[in-house]
Formats: structure tokens, sequence, C-alpha cells
């Protein structure tokens, strides 16, 4: 969704668990890069869920990073969590960082609250949400399909589909490109 208005984010998942906190998904020493300098936010990219360990994050084959040693962004367009996705510290670089990297979403069981918020103000990224245990369900590397619109995931791996939680108002807010830009286009600011 963010800003270019596609409704269906399409390919592979980062698979992690439960109480992925903000200095787990951009920690702390990756914070001094400025996000409003264009050559200095791809870093936040390059250092996204760098501090996940490697026992968490449901990977098949062992360390397999977020992004690759050197790159900016990675091959994974959907993250699927589990409880209390974003916990810790109220940073607004947490989505950035994940949206730096070329995710597109993330499906969690659920969310700390300013992480959500942030990830929608910001237009960085759709935050859906499931009631199955989707970690569970999916392995990092599968492909996947999210439809937004109609609220639906397909594991095109293994060919099942889940249904998600609506995104109710703040799929106009995405759309828009956060909180800002929506409030320009409604006439608001």
């Amino acid at each position: 969704m963010q800003a270019d208005n596609e409704t269906v984010i399409s390919g592979k998942a980062f698979v992690v668990g439960d109480n992925i906190d903000t200095d787990q998904i951009i920690p702390a020493e990756f914070l001094s890069y400025n996000p409003a300098d264009p050559e200095e936010r791809k870093y936040f990219g390059m250092h996204a869920m760098s501090g996940v360990p490697i026992a968490q994050s449901g990977l098949p084959q062992g360390n397999v990073p977020f992004v690759g040693e050197g790159e900016f962004r990675g091959e994974f367009a959907v993250i699927i969590g589990g409880r209390n996705f974003g916990c810790g510290s109220s940073r607004e670089h947490a989505p950035l960082a994940i949206a730096q990297a070329g995710c597109r979403a993330v499906i969690a069981e659920s969310y700390a609250r300013i992480f959500y918020r942030n990830s929608i103000n910001g237009g960085y990224l759709v935050p859906l949400e499931t009631t199955v245990r989707l970690v569970d369900e999916i392995s990092t590397g599968d492909e996947v399909s999210v439809d937004t619109e109609s609220g639906t995931l397909t594991n095109t791996t293994t060919g099942k589909s889940y249904t998600l939680q609506p995104l109710g108002d703040v799929g106009d807010i995405i759309r828009a490109g956060g909180v800002f830009e929506y409030a320009r286009a409604s006439g608001i600011i």
C-alpha cells in the first residue's frame, strides 16, 4: 500500500517469534544516521532486524540474515511475527528500518501500540493482525501474497490461505503515505 496504492504485496516471508523489540529491529548503535538524508537513510535498511537472535528467527537453515552483508535492501517483502511485535522503546526508526530494507508489511498476532502507530503515521509499513499463530504455519523463505483490501494472506509455497483482521480506517492513512499526507489530502491541514 505505502502511497503507491498497490493492494497486493507479494514476496518472501521472514518469520520471527514473540516479543521482537525495537532494539532487535534497529539496534541503538545504528540510530546515529539521519533519516531525512537519503544517503544516510538507506543505512537503516542495512541494519534492519540485525538484533534478532537467530534462535528466534524461525529460520529453517540457520543464519539467514534479513539483509545480506553490505546490502541496503533484503529479499523479504513480509515479516511474520508472533505476539507483541515492536515492543520496547518508542523509536519511530523501527518501522522505517524495516521499510528501508524493502519489506512492505508485517503480520503479527499483536503489536506494541507505539510500533503499530509509527508504522501507520509514517506510512512505512502495512501492520496487519492475525488470530492464527502464523509463525507455526509459515517458514522463512516461503513465498506469500498479502491482499490488504480483502485481508487475506496466501502462502503460495504451501497453497494455504489465512484471513487477517481488517485494516479499517488506518488503511486510508497508509494508502495516503502517512498521517500528514492523509491530513493534507483530506483538507485537515
